[in-house]
């Protein structure tokens, strides 16, 4: 019987310092997560310089601790799995530097992973990997569609021209003035309003995706409901919310069925931190049922930049050699 890898994942892409460890692509036996959003919260965003200086406080911890909760050492480790793209440069400096240096005191193979690609096979940390499969990305920073032929074959299908999903939804919130980071507020306050309120819509045609002019839409919107109304009600508000998130929701699911459909896939796995959105997976969901589709889409705990994803995928990666 073929020996389970065990591995050290390790990713610091963007503010949060995580680190954990899968003994096989779907047995996470421990991830722990340093977040320094709170650092970003006042300034509406990522700061590179607060991120960068925050993972060199926090990874030796965050490491320390994933191994002890996971009862390990490194003899026992087989290798170690980092991201090393795309994201921000000080942050990934910060995670790349310490596993080189992890992998050269403790003589294990170092695997550098791609950012969106883990966040792929995320979908599959809990279930078997299915090929092939349409996939859809879908974060703050991403937001992709791909298919995938096997391991190490898939092409790109379509991306966002210019923001990304969760950059407009951080965007439309600061317009509005419910903090950041935006997701979680605009979701909360779109259960109570109406989707068709306002007419918004995501304008780009094909496989790609465009979130900037609905941006910009929203924007103008509430321009002119202050100068007609003053403050805005907070009914109003959750009108804009449930409108917005409505359109970009629509978009994003229309395009990845159509994507699944022209493909002849029977598999759509989706993953990235939109995906923690619960009417995004409803919808999903919903519409994988209606194409006969068999959907994946990654469990909540690993939607947001995570280590259990670079781990997972880095046992993938020691198993296929």
């Amino acid at each position: 019987m073929k020996r389970v890898p065990v591995v050290l994942g390790i990713e610091s892409s963007c503010d949060e310092t995580c680190a954990a460890v899968a003994a096989g692509a779907g047995h996470i036996k421990a991830h722990v997560v340093a977040s320094s959003l709170a650092h970003h919260a006042a300034y509406g965003g990522i700061i590179p310089e607060i991120a960068s200086r925050a993972h060199l406080e926090s990874i030796v911890p965050v490491v320390d601790e994933a191994l002890c909760r996971a009862r390990m050492t490194p003899r026992r480790l087989d290798a170690i799995a980092v991201t090393e793209n795309p994201g921000l440069i000080g942050s990934l400096l910060v995670g790349t530097s310490f596993a080189r240096a992890l992998s050269r005191a403790w003589g294990l193979p170092l695997f550098a992973v791609d950012h969106i690609r883990a966040h792929l096979y995320a979908a599959f940390i809990e279930d078997p990997l299915r090929f092939p499969f349409v996939g859809l990305v879908v974060s703050g920073g991403h937001t992709t569609l791909t298919k995938v032929s096997g391991p190490g074959r898939q092409a790109l299908l379509g991306a966002t021209r210019d923001d990304a999903a969760g950059e407009a939804f951080d965007k439309v919130a600061k317009i509005l003035g419910l903090g950041y980071p935006g997701g979680p507020a605009i979701e909360r306050l779109a259960e109570h309003g109406r989707p068709a309120a306002f007419p918004f819509r995501c304008a780009c045609e094909g496989s790609d995706f465009s979130f900037s002019g609905i941006k910009t839409a929203v924007l103008y919107k509430v321009r002119e409901l202050k100068r007609t109304y003053g403050d805005l009600a907070r009914e109003t508000v959750a009108d804009l919310c449930a409108s917005f998130q409505e359109a970009v929701v629509s978009d994003l699911v229309a395009k990845s069925i159509g994507a699944a459909r022209r493909q002849r896939a029977k598999v759509l796995a989706v993953g990235g931190g939109v995906a923690f959105n619960g009417y995004l997976r409803r919808r999903l969901r919903e519409a994988a049922d209606a194409a006969g589709l068999e959907l994946f889409i990654a469990p909540r705990p690993y939607c947001p930049d995570n280590a259990a994803m670079v781990a997972s995928l880095g046992c993938r990666l020691v198993s296929e050699g």
